[in-house]
């Protein structure tokens, strides 16, 4: 579907793509059929399913896809999107290190603010996430732009830079309203609002970074389409921390959300590399087309 639309943006097709709605309707479809899995799973554990890490990352696909639904009205892009990092996120789920049993809840979990808290802690990732991948959809857009379809692709750009906006706004929002309802949690069950504790600290250092790419239009110097697009797609690292290193290589009062430290997959340093190299390739030609179109 993305490979799609790219293809229909750098061609100037304007009218609806057949295969690019089936690929949309066949996404819905499994986001229905995910819905029921979801439901079943918290019927069948009699809690909500996102008490450990699996739970966790199927709920986080289950929002992600939310998400661009959501904004699909906007743009096919933001579905299309969503589809790739839901796939992704459901791939880490079923990889080898994650405990897909249904078991028992610690007794910390076993309190309503499990579903208010961590319900709206992950929904902030799927909304982040998918600021990120529109992040390494512009930058293949800006690879790819040239004189005869400058026009084109920079109408798409912008278009692509409003929606990341929005959604990295709705992220940051649940984001911060989640750790404050963390803080209430943790004052109930360990009798103070805040410790210092790695996942707390990786909230708040999640929390300013967002805040610094969210603000980064009203700063001079870094006020480019660019630069907003940079730091929307690796300020995700941020949250891949707070996620991913606190519960697997941190030790803390969260750590029950995680199991044993795993290695760190070959794959995740291909993947930096090569967004690093796409970074770069999207920069020069940023620069060589002299776009200076600002991010608002």
């Amino acid at each position: 579907m993305l490979v799609s639309l790219i293809t229909m943006v750098i061609a100037g097709m304007k009218k609806k793509n057949p295969v690019v709605q089936s690929l949309a309707w066949l996404l819905f479809a499994g986001f229905i059929l995910h819905t029921a899995g979801l439901g079943l799973r918290w019927y069948i554990s009699g809690h909500s399913p996102m008490s450990n890490g699996y739970e966790s990352l199927i709920f986080i696909s289950w929002v992600t896809i939310l998400a661009g639904l959501i904004f699909r009205r906007k743009s096919d892009f933001a579905l299309a999107a969503t589809g790739v990092l839901a796939g992704m996120t459901l791939l880490v789920a079923h990889l080898t290190f994650m405990d897909p049993e249904i078991t028992n809840l610690v007794p910390v979990l076993k309190s309503y603010w499990l579903t208010l808290h961590v319900s709206v802690i992950i929904s902030s990732y799927g909304f982040l996430g998918l600021g990120a991948i529109l992040g390494i959809i512009t930058m293949i857009l800006l690879v790819l732009v040239n004189n005869r379809n400058r026009d084109r692709i920079s109408e798409t750009i912008d278009e692509l830079v409003v929606i990341n906006f929005r959604t990295l706004t709705l992220g940051l929002y649940f984001l911060t309203i989640g750790t404050f309802l963390g803080a209430v949690w943790a004052n109930e069950s360990w009798g103070r609002y805040w410790g210092w504790d790695p996942k707390e600290t990786w909230s708040l250092i999640t929390i300013i970074v967002y805040t610094l790419v969210t603000h980064s239009r009203m700063i001079p110097g870094m006020k480019s389409i660019y630069t907003f697009n940079l730091l929307s797609l690796f300020g995700f690292s941020s949250v891949l921390m707070t996620y991913f290193g606190v519960n697997y290589y941190l030790s803390g009062l969260h750590s029950y959300a995680g199991g044993d430290p795993v290695p760190v997959p070959a794959f995740v340093y291909v993947a930096v590399i090569v967004l690093v190299a796409l970074c770069a390739a999207a920069y020069f030609n940023f620069r060589k087309l002299g776009k200076t179109t600002k991010a608002e």
